[in-house]
């Protein structure tokens, strides 16, 4: 069976996907699946489709990416989010980063780094460390981890790794974070 995907750019969380769901339920435009970053459809979208697809998710600040250089990019930040977060297998957290990328893109990772940057105008790495600290923040607040169960779960060498790259980043030490809490985390999508 044949299927057309689009993918999503923004598209970075289950709530994003629900709502896709919806959107396209609502303009009853069949598909197979929604995944992060991607709808996959049955056969590709009409004119009139895709342009009501296009509003919905604009409505929702989503928009659909045409260009193959695009797809990549948006590719690229969904791999380094789930590593990031370890929403990844056991083997693929042993591995270094680079390496993840290189093989989940089927791209040498010095094309992928380069051209993450230029289009970016920021580095993978940086992408990583903020989307570790972001998640970071997240156990903090629900104050239900200590420090160092936290910095295992995120797969720092030691808590004071954790500790140095996290002032780093955001100006608070984490205790003082965990005790301001709430106003100082980020949505995903606007990192």
């Amino acid at each position: 069976m044949q299927t057309d995907v689009q993918l999503v750019k923004n598209m970075v969380c289950h709530r994003c996907v629900l709502a896709v769901q919806d959107i396209l339920q609502q303009q009853q435009i069949p598909y197979t699946k929604v995944a992060v970053g991607e709808i996959h459809l049955p056969q590709p979208l009409s004119d009139h489709h895709r342009k009501t697809l296009e509003t919905g998710l604009q409505h929702i600040g989503l928009e659909l990416i045409d260009n193959r250089m695009s797809g990549l990019i948006e590719k690229i930040k969904q791999l380094v989010i789930k590593k990031a977060r370890n929403e990844v297998a056991t083997t693929e957290r042993k591995q270094n980063l680079s390496a993840y990328l290189a093989a989940g893109l089927h791209h040498e990772y010095t094309y992928i780094s380069s051209l993450f940057s230029s289009v970016e105008g920021r580095t993978i790495e940086n992408l990583y460390i903020e989307q570790r600290i972001e998640k970071a923040k997240e156990l903090l607040v629900y104050n239900q981890s200590t420090l160092a169960e936290i910095a295992e779960a995120l797969d720092y060498s030691s808590v004071a790794h954790l500790s140095a790259q996290f002032k780093k980043v955001t100006g608070l030490t984490p205790s003082h974070f965990r005790t301001i809490g709430h106003d100082k985390r980020r949505s995903l999508d606007s990192l």
